[in-house]
């Protein structure tokens, strides 16, 4: 067997397996997740956003925090690294979030896969108010420290 067959292989597995990956987050293949910029609206510790209409990446660099819609569920996390607080971007291309400074990399829904980070993406503690999702900035769950509150800060659709 040489090489080519080898890699071509190799290439096909981990294409299949990315696929299925995607798949189970709820990306179809091929699937553009959007980016939109906001700013939250509301005063004190709390910020409000329209719900967001379909999966997709919504950042408020103001408030600092990230709105995640996938499969059904809206999170509200830190636009900032657990590792050294360095800002974390989504890259559309992969499907993922990735530090800005070590390279660490992050599910959609902010869950650490790789990186110097040990935990996942800070969680803020989120609320549905009619067509709206209500963010408290006055909190934030550490998945290392209360994995059962960090799950549980979604709203569903």
């Amino acid at each position: 067997m040489s090489c080519e067959q080898i890699t071509r292989r190799r290439f096909l597995q981990g294409g299949g397996c990315a696929l299925v990956t995607l798949t189970s987050l709820g990306f179809a293949p091929g699937a553009v997740v959007p980016v939109v910029a906001a700013t939250g609206s509301g005063t004190g510790n709390d910020r409000s956003y329209p719900m967001p209409s379909a999966d997709g990446v919504t950042i408020d660099r103001r408030a600092q925090v990230i709105l995640v819609r996938v499969s059904g569920k809206v999170a509200a996390m830190s636009l900032a690294c657990p590792h050294e607080n360095a800002v974390v971007k989504w890259l559309a291309k992969d499907g993922r979030f990735q530090c800005s400074k070590h390279d660490s990399q992050y599910t959609p829904n902010g869950t650490y896969t790789s990186g110097h980070a040990t935990r996942n993406l800070d969680r803020f503690p989120i609320r549905r108010d009619g067509n709206s999702v209500v963010v408290s900035l006055d909190r934030v769950f550490h998945s290392d420290q209360n994995l059962q509150a960090w799950a549980a800060a979604t709203v569903e659709v």
